[in-house]
């Protein structure tokens, strides 16, 4: 179905010279329909209503494991004058729990190996949540 303008009309532009336009038609333009609630539609999920998949996470151990086995290997390696990131931020714990009732303050290096350990221990376990579950659903 193609929507159509039923009348022409005319349209001037500069220097006086005037352009008629003439009914078209497309198969781009779709007739306007209301839209459905898909949560509304009979059946849509057992009778429940859902936002999303129940299963959304669909945990796996296999990638915890992996994942915490695939960051403790690179950040071991003692390349940050002869330390790990590893060694370095247990250290560091080491360190400022000696003092313990007081905080480590906000210029100590534990802040930093703290943040840095982190953040690639939470990329490599989404990295792995995204590669192995894309591998077993099929994606590549």
């Amino acid at each position: 179905m193609a929507a159509t303008f039923a009348t022409p009309s005319t349209v001037i532009g500069l220097g006086g010279s005037s352009i008629t336009t003439k009914p078209f038609s497309s198969s781009f333009l779709k007739p306007t329909l209301s839209a459905k609630n898909p949560l509304k539609l009979a059946g849509a999920s057992g009778g429940r209503v859902t936002c999303f998949e129940r299963n959304w996470l669909r945990r796996d151990l296999n990638v915890v494991g992996f994942g915490l086995i695939g960051w403790l290997a690179p950040s071991s390696i003692p390349a940050i004058n002869g330390k790990s990131l590893t060694g370095l931020f247990f250290d560091s714990i080491g360190t400022e729990l000696a003092h313990f009732p007081t905080p480590p303050a906000l210029t100590s290096q534990f802040w930093l190996w703290l943040v840095t350990w982190h953040l690639g221990l939470f990329l490599c376990l989404t990295f792995g949540q995204i590669g192995f579950k894309g591998r077993t659903e099929d994606y590549f």
